[in-house]
């Protein structure tokens, strides 16, 4: 009997937390404020790391020219002159003649993490003080840069949107977007709204000078994931991380089942090296362990046990569906097997994450490190050419 209610117990409080966290969170979305004017907005620098070709390629490189800001130019950064985003790339300058725009070529060799070596020549080309990195695969609004502006205050070190999935073109791409938005997004929102906001390194912005003084963007490779040392960089300083009102979409297309969980897999263990204290709940995060509890416990409390586990996983999938109505991310038939799909496989996800510390970021082997890395130029085949080239 004890151990039965005591399951019932942790069915309880889990299920309570988890509307908590789902209320709080679409109580901070839905607090928007509103872009500012032109005046008074700083230049800015856009630098976007290009590395291959995704499903959107052409829309989310060519929404760096669509921005509503008065005065900003576009960096994109390639290590390859061959890589297949760069004749795109060039395409694109040369059709928006109206932003300034340049494409760098090169890999700075500086880490050992190969976005950050692409970024490099573009940090150092940079012609503003306030810089913005972004993947190429995010969708930029209209008013991104008006976005991230809105958000800083005096006690702001960076600000970050991380990624919301749009546009899944399959069932697959329809999971990924079950971990993107109602759940790691949820929960970047709830930590930010409890003071505690994380750096995503889908888009991010900061005052050059605070990097700089920390050591330059070398500092950033502290950690092998850049958003997890740019956190660690700005509360250092006794800053906070924000995040904008409305993140910006990362349109999909089509994924496997293999893309998603490596993707899935490898934040996970960037996650454990990097901040182990916030990883370890992780192992009980979602409705598998809340619904095993109560299967548990029905029998002996005189419930239905398969009701009992319907009604529950019916209230929390119910809890995201209404978030992602609430502010207005993908909604689809597909959402409520998706969700159960995603939640059964958080602990294998969380099991696999401690287990192993390698994965590979767009066909680069890395390893999850928790001390700084030291560049090592003969572990690492030179790729492209060393000096920055402009095209």
């Amino acid at each position: 009997m004890l151990l039965a209610t005591l399951a019932a117990a942790f069915c309880a409080v889990a299920t309570l937390f988890h509307l908590a966290s789902v209320a709080l969170a679409a109580v901070r979305l839905r607090r928007c404020q509103a872009p500012p004017g032109s005046g008074g907005l700083p230049p800015l620098s856009l630098l976007r790391p290009v590395c291959g070709l995704d499903a959107f390629a052409r829309e989310t490189l060519e929404s760096s020219f669509r921005l509503d800001y008065p005065e900003y130019e576009v960096l994109f950064c390639a290590a390859r002159r061959d890589d297949p985003a760069v004749p795109l790339v060039a395409a694109l300058i040369a059709a928006n003649r109206q932003v300034p725009a340049r494409l760098l070529i090169g890999d700075g060799g500086v880490t050992v993490n190969p976005k950050l070596n692409n970024l490099d020549k573009g940090w150092h080309e940079a012609a503003h003080d306030w810089i913005v990195m972004a993947d190429s695969n995010a969708m930029l609004p209209a008013d991104a840069l008006r976005r991230l502006q809105a958000r800083w205050r005096r006690d702001t070190g960076a600000v970050c949107s991380m990624p919301i999935g749009s546009a899944p073109g399959n069932f697959w791409a329809e999971l990924e977007c079950a971990f993107l938005n109602t759940l790691q997004a949820r929960f970047q929102y709830v930590a930010e709204s409890l003071g505690q906001g994380f750096a995503q390194g889908k888009t991010m912005m900061f005052r050059r000078d605070l990097i700089d003084r920390a050591g330059g963007l070398r500092t950033l490779a502290a950690e092998t994931a850049e958003d997890a040392a740019a956190t660690k960089v700005v509360r250092a300083a006794g800053l906070r991380v924000h995040l904008v009102d409305r993140p910006f979409e990362q349109p999909l297309g089509r994924r496997n089942a293999g893309d998603v969980w490596a993707r899935q897999l490898r934040w996970a263990r960037l996650r454990r090296m990097s901040f182990l204290w916030l990883f370890i709940p992780e192992a009980i995060v979602g409705s598998f362990f809340p619904a095993l509890a109560l299967g548990f416990a029905a029998p002996t409390l005189g419930i239905d046990p398969v009701g009992a586990v319907a009604a529950l996983l019916a209230v929390w999938c119910a809890g995201e569906l209404a978030l992602a109505h609430v502010v207005g991310w993908r909604l689809s038939g597909r959402m409520l097997p998706v969700l159960l799909l995603r939640d059964l496989l958080l602990p294998a996800l969380f099991l696999a994450a401690v287990l192993g510390d390698g994965f590979v970021w767009r066909g680069t082997a890395m390893t999850a490190v928790r001390a700084p890395p030291q560049t090592d130029r003969r572990r690492r085949r030179p790729i492209g050419d060393r000096a920055a080239q402009e095209t």
